[in-house]
């Protein structure tokens, strides 16, 4: 953190927030990680409102903020370059050996299973797959212990997946399953949300009513292929709008 915002700030020695209060040092620090890429400012903000009585003195507080985010830009513009955050796509460090990414990390071919690079930290996830060419697949959610050479995925603790004949496994057992007249066909899009507790399916934006539940821990999307299966991952500007509270998938860092 440049000097000068310390200096800036002398005349503020503390700032009460209600019962508690944050020593102007402190807050010099918390601007510093802003100024470094290493929080946002939604974080900053919502690392503030903890305390008790902000709304009290959100003038003030924003008064400091703005001085340090001159110091912090060198007494320039203020401009603040934070780090770009990942794109959401099929991860090749967890894949198959012998399935093929392709289309910038959102197409999957070949034989086997591959995870996406992004966990579902938040509360309501929705993400989307593309039946290109119809062969065996399956999609839905795993953790980093499933095992990704075994297809079809759902046969133990580890994943959660809908089949390409419309049933939904986990553990070796069947949860759920589609309408009978509703299997996805070639160019169908299957919309997956998940809420940590159960993950629902959507053919074509219609709402399956088949929750399935029993997946446990931190899991990503997962997305399997075999017998010349091809399948398309969207995890943002999706075909159909995501069902009200849910949304694409967020890096931990964009939730804070």
């Amino acid at each position: 953190m440049p000097s000068g915002a310390t200096a800036c700030l002398s005349h503020c020695d503390w700032i009460q927030w209600g019962s508690r209060s944050l020593c102007s040092s402190d807050f010099c620090r918390c601007v510093s990680l802003l100024c470094d890429g290493r929080m946002t400012h939604n974080a900053l903000f919502g690392l503030f409102s903890l305390f008790p009585g902000v709304k009290r003195v959100g003038a003030r507080m924003t008064a400091m903020f703005t001085c340090c985010l001159g110091c912090c830009g060198g007494g320039g513009s203020g401009h603040i370059p934070l780090k770009e955050m990942p794109t959401v796509q099929l991860d090749t460090h967890h894949m198959g050996t012998d399935v093929v990414i392709v289309k910038s990390g959102r197409r999957i071919c070949g034989t086997g299973g591959c995870l996406a690079n992004g966990p579902l930290h938040q509360n309501k996830s929705y993400f989307e797959f593309k039946v290109q060419s119809t062969g065996v697949w399956g999609v839905g959610v795993a953790t980093q212990k499933v095992n990704l050479n075994q297809v079809p995925l759902g046969r133990d603790t580890n994943s959660l997946v809908l089949r390409h004949d419309g049933s939904v496994y986990h553990n070796n057992e069947e949860k759920s399953c589609l309408p009978a007249n509703s299997l996805p066909q070639e160019g169908d899009i299957v919309g997956i949300t998940y809420d940590h507790v159960e993950m629902n399916l959507y053919l074509n934006g219609k709402n399956m009513h088949c929750p399935a539940s029993g997946i446990r821990g931190t899991v990503y999307p997962v997305v399997y292929v075999d017998d010349s299966a091809i399948l398309d991952c969207q995890f943002s500007d999706f075909y159909h709008t995501p069902p009200q509270g849910f949304e694409k998938i967020l890096f931990e860092q964009q939730i804070f």
